[in-house]
């Protein structure tokens, strides 16, 4: 296959969401000349694992900011603990389901933010892509212009991963290198929490470009919406660490095992109930002025 290479700056961005991940996704092409052409189908399928995969990576470092434990990310960040934290307690499942099927965040942003996110982010000073372009560079580009122009729905974890991956390359260009397919899950500590000072701060480049994105009459919005996404990433990543999600049976409405937060807090229903909040608080039944 003879593609023209992606240029620079196209590159950097592929490598600053992580998408690049996509590369050895990509199914093989046949072997005869005659018949080398993309596949696009598979491309785009190989974008949609790439994209699959490194959001779970994103949320698994995103979890760990918040409540860290004795697992990789943790380690990575440079806090591990020895109690159960936030990979224990499935926060990365949690965070997908919510932010996926809960969080109310309009539908239509979703393909104009990634469309933001995947084409525009050369203007943002994102580190050169070193080395030469090899094709299947192009295929993974070509994989993601399909899969954004065609009818395929955006899941909102998968626009939030790209947004913490591209602010952690500015942070620290050095998270494009390590362990793990998100360049924000490589992240310390201490550059997460810059990571989340941009995105509830001014950052006027890259409100710019994605309100640059958005239809009418959303434009002009986007600060307050960043503002409210990174609050509410924090907060959903404590109440999965600490609620009985990851060991709740919807089907028999009881819990499977013990929460990680009962465990992290030492909490116990059966010693730390109190009889005088069973029903009315010592007996009464009115109360009067």
């Amino acid at each position: 296959m003879n593609a023209v290479p992606l240029p620079p700056g196209r590159r950097a961005v592929l490598r600053a969401t992580g998408l690049l991940a996509a590369v050895p996704l990509l199914p093989a092409l046949p072997e005869s000349p005659a018949s080398a052409a993309p596949r696009p189908d598979g491309d785009v399928r190989a974008v949609q694992d790439a994209l699959a995969l490194l959001t779970r990576d994103a949320m698994s470092g995103l979890a760990v900011f918040v409540a860290p434990g004795p697992d990789p990310f943790s380690r990575q960040q440079g806090t591990p603990r020895r109690e159960p934290g936030a990979i224990e307690a499935r926060v990365p499942d949690f965070l997908i389901d919510a932010l996926d099927r809960y969080l109310p965040f309009p539908d239509l942003l979703a393909v104009p933010l990634t469309r933001a996110l995947a084409h525009d982010t050369g203007r943002l000073g994102l580190p050169a892509a070193p080395g030469r372009p090899a094709p299947a560079e192009r295929r993974v580009d070509q994989g993601l212009r399909r899969l954004l122009d065609g009818e395929a729905t955006i899941p909102l974890a998968g626009v939030v991963a790209l947004l913490l991956n591209l602010q952690a390359v500015r942070v620290d260009p050095a998270s494009l290198f390590g362990p793990f397919a998100a360049p924000f899950a490589r992240l310390t500590y201490a550059r997460k929490a810059r990571v989340f000072e941009l995105l509830e701060g001014p950052d006027p480049a890259l409100v710019e470009m994605l309100d640059g994105r958005l239809p009418e009459p959303l434009r002009g919005t986007v600060s307050g919406l960043l503002r409210f996404l990174g609050g509410t990433l924090l907060e959903l990543s404590a109440l999965g660490a600490y609620s009985e999600w990851a060991v709740f049976d919807p089907a028999t409405k009881r819990l499977k095992g013990r929460p990680v937060g009962w465990q992290v807090s030492g909490y116990s229903p059966s010693v730390d109930g109190w009889d005088e909040y069973r029903g009315y608080y010592q007996g009464r039944k009115k109360v009067t002025g």
